[in-house]
């Protein structure tokens, strides 16, 4: 799936980024703290498993928080292994936050 074509909205009550493929819901929580963006959650619709939702709603909002200038820390496993596996966003890493 190509992270382009995905419209992704932030619902700032929720504190997710959220998008609707097909009309199922994929999102990653966070959490705000000082300069700092927390990724806590990345939940996919069973639906839409396996068919690169999520690495494509990931790459969307890291590409949406560098545009803003954030600097994050990945609690959630999967965004801590797709920053490893996409070595190009280990620049959107908070000071002192390795994957």
């Amino acid at each position: 799936m190509d992270a382009k074509l995905l419209e992704i909205k932030e619902n700032t009550n929720a504190k997710q980024f959220e998008t609707r493929v097909n009309g199922f819901l994929a999102k990653v929580e966070y959490m705000e703290g000082g300069n700092r963006i927390f990724l806590t959650h990345t939940e996919v619709a069973p639906q839409l498993e396996g068919q690169g939702v999520a690495a494509a709603l990931v790459e969307r909002i890291l590409a949406i928080l560098d545009e803003r200038g954030a600097k994050i820390v990945p609690l959630c496993p999967y965004v801590a292994t797709f920053i490893r596996k996409n070595p190009e966003w280990k620049r959107l890493l908070a000071h002192g936050i390795n994957v």
